[in-house]
C-alpha cells in the first residue's frame, strides 16, 4: 500500500556564484592569471584596461543602468532565444580530449625512442614496449615478470617466457638514465655501478658492499662491513661516498613534474620592511585590470532605444548582451572580493606574528591556528583555510607558504605559551651541530630540550623529528 508523506526540511545550498567565488579564493596567483585569461576568451564583454573615469563615462554608466532596468519589459519571456535551442550532444560521461602542450620528450617516450634504436626483432620490440609501459615514474619495474607474462598473453596475444622478458629487460636497463628498469633499490644502484670503472678501488669496494652487505649498508653498520672486507676507514668512506653519489630514483631525476613549479614559486603577497614598518601588498603584477566594453554597452543602449521594427533577433541579441554584462560585472566584483579577503586575512596574520616578521627569527613565532585568524577577521574557518592553501608571501628574509606561520602551542617551564615551530628549530640546530660519528638519539634530544626549558616526552621528540624529515640517529651516522 502506497503512502504519501509530507516533510519540511531546511537545506542550505550554495549558488553557482558562491561556488565560483570559493574557487577563485583558492587559486594562487599563477592559476588566477590563467583563469582571467579564460574568462576574457569566453566573455566578449570583458576587456583589459583600467576604469574609464570621466564625466562622459559616468553618464554612460548611468544610461546603461537605466537601460538595464527597463530591459525586462523589452524582452518577451515567451520568446526563447535560438542559442538556447542548440543541441548539446555531450553527456557528463563523455570524454573530452585536450590537446597537450609539450616542451620536450617525457620519460617513457625517451625510453621507447632508445628501444627503437636497438637492433632487435619485432617480437622483442613489442615485449620491450610493454615492459617500458610497466615502469613507474621513479624508473622501477615493480610488477614481477611472471605476472607480466600473463598480462602480455591477454593484452598482446603473445606467449612469452620469463627468460625472454629478462633478456629484453637487460637491454632496457642499459638505457639512460642509468638504473632504469630495476626491480629493487639494490639492483638500481648496481646497474649504475656497472657503468663505472671497476678498476677504481672505491667503485670495486662499493660494488662488493652492495652485492654482499646491502642490508648492513642500509642499517649503517659500517664497523661490521669494514671488519668483514678488511677495509681501512678511508677506503670504507670512499666506497660509501661512491654509493651515496648514485641516483636512487632515476625516473624522477630525469623528469620531475614538481621541480619546475617548485623552482618558480610566484608569491601572492609582497611584504617589505621600510623604516621599521611592514608594508603589505598583493602581487598583481601580471593580472590585467578588467572593465566592461563600452562598445557592448552602446550596443545595448541602441537596442533598447529602438522604438520600431523590433524583431526576435533584436530581443535575442539584447538577452545575450545583458547576460554577458551581468556575468562580467559579477566576475569583476568577485575579483575585488577575493582581493579584499586575501588582504584582510594576511593583515591579520601579519599583526598576529608581527615580532616574527620584523626579524625573521622562528623562535618569535607565536602559536597560531586557523581559528585564531577566523576570530580576528570574522570570517569562517573554511574561508581562512582556502586563503592559506597554496598561497605564498615574499618577505625580506625569504619566500614562505602561509601554512608555515601556523603551528600548535605548548607551555615551557615558566608557563609561557610557545610555538612548536620554536621547538622544531632547536631540534634542527641540535641535529645540524651533532657529532655525525655518534648522532644524538631521541632520548638525548629530549634531555637537551628539557635543559632549555621545553619539557616534552621522547615520543613527542620522535614525532617532531619525523615531521622535519630527520631520520633516526642510526641512519644519520657518518664515517
Amino acid at each position: 500500500m502506497q503512502k504519501l508523506n509530507l516533510q519540511q526540511r531546511l537545506l542550505q545550498k550554495l549558488s553557482p556564484q558562491q561556488i565560483q567565488m570559493i574557487k577563485l579564493l583558492e587559486l594562487p596567483t599563477m592559476q588566477l592569471e590563467q583563469r582571467i585569461k579564460e574568462e576574457l576568451e569566453v566573455n566578449p564583454v570583458l576587456e583589459e584596461g583600467g576604469d574609464q573615469v570621466s564625466d562622459e563615462a559616468e553618464m554612460a554608466d548611468k544610461t546603461q543602468e537605466d537601460a538595464l532596468s527597463n530591459i525586462d519589459s523589452y524582452i518577451n519571456d515567451d520568446d526563447t532565444p535560438s542559442y538556447k535551442l542548440y543541441a548539446n550532444n555531450f553527456s557528463k560521461d563523455s570524454t573530452k580530449t585536450a590537446i597537450p602542450f609539450s616542451v620536450g620528450v617525457d620519460f617513457h617516450t625517451s625510453l621507447e625512442d632508445q628501444l627503437g634504436l636497438r637492433p632487435i626483432t619485432p617480437r622483442q620490440q613489442a615485449l620491450g614496449q610493454y615492459l617500458i609501459g610497466s615502469i613507474d615514474d621513479d624508473g622501477y619495474l615493480r610488477r614481477p615478470l611472471e605476472n607480466i607474462v600473463d598480462d602480455i598473453a591477454f593484452a598482446l596475444n603473445i606467449e612469452a617466457t620469463e627468460q625472454e622478458l629478462e633478456e629484453v629487460l637487460l637491454i632496457i636497463q642499459d638505457f639512460e638514465p642509468l638504473g632504469v628498469g630495476a626491480r629493487s633499490l639494490q639492483e638500481c644502484l648496481m646497474i649504475q655501478l656497472r657503468h663505472k670503472d671497476q678498476a677504481v678501488a672505491s667503485v670495486s669496494n662499493a660494488t662488493t658492499i652492495l652485492e654482499k652487505y646491502f642490508e648492513e649498508f642500509t642499517k649503517k653498520h659500517y664497523d661490521k662491513i669494514a671488519n668483514r672486507l678488511n677495509l681501512e676507514e678511508d677506503e670504507l668512506r670512499d666506497a660509501v661516498e661512491e654509493i651515496i653519489s648514485l641516483t636512487p630514483k632515476p625516473g624522477s631525476s630525469y623528469n620531475d613534474p614538481h621541480s619546475a613549479y617548485a623552482e618558480h614559486v610566484i608569491p601572492d603577497f609582497v611584504l617589505e620592511l621600510k623604516d621599521d614598518e611592514l608594508m603589505l601588498s598583493l602581487n598583481s603584477m601580471n593580472q590585467p585590470e578588467l572593465r566592461i566594453s563600452r562598445d557592448y554597452q552602446t550596443m545595448l543602449q541602441a537596442y533598447v532605444a529602438k522604438k520600431a521594427d523590433r524583431t526576435k533577433q533584436d530581443r535575442e541579441a539584447v538577452t545575450f548582451v545583458k547576460q554577458k554584462i551581468d556575468s562580467a560585472k559579477w566576475f569583476i566584483d568577485a575579483l575585488k572580493l577575493r582581493q579584499n579577503t586575501l588582504l584582510l586575512t594576511m593583515n591579520a596574520i601579519l599583526e598576529f606574528q608581527k615580532a616574527y616578521f620584523m626579524e625573521g627569527d622562528e623562535t618569535k613565532l607565536r602559536p597560531m591556528i586557523l581559528k585564531d585568524i577566523a576570530a580576528v577577521t570574522d570570517l569562517d574557518i573554511s574561508t581562512i583555510s582556502r586563503v592559506v592553501n597554496s598561497k605564498y608571501v615574499q618577505t625580506h628574509f625569504g619566500i614562505y607558504p602561509l601554512k608555515h606561520f601556523f603551528s600548535e602551542g605548548m607551555q615551557n617551564d615558566s608557563g609561557e605559551e610557545v610555538s612548536t615551530r620554536e621547538i622544531k628549530t632547536i631540534l634542527e640546530e641540535c641535529v645540524a651541530n651533532e657529532n655525525k660519528r655518534q648522532p644524538l638519539t631521541d632520548e638525548a634530544l629530549m634531555d637537551i630540550l628539557k635543559e632549555k626549558g621545553y619539557p616534552i616526552a621522547r615520543r613527542t621528540v620522535a614525532k617532531y623529528r619525523e615531521q622535519l624529515n630527520i631520520p633516526v640517529a642510526r641512519l644519520r651516522k657518518e664515517l
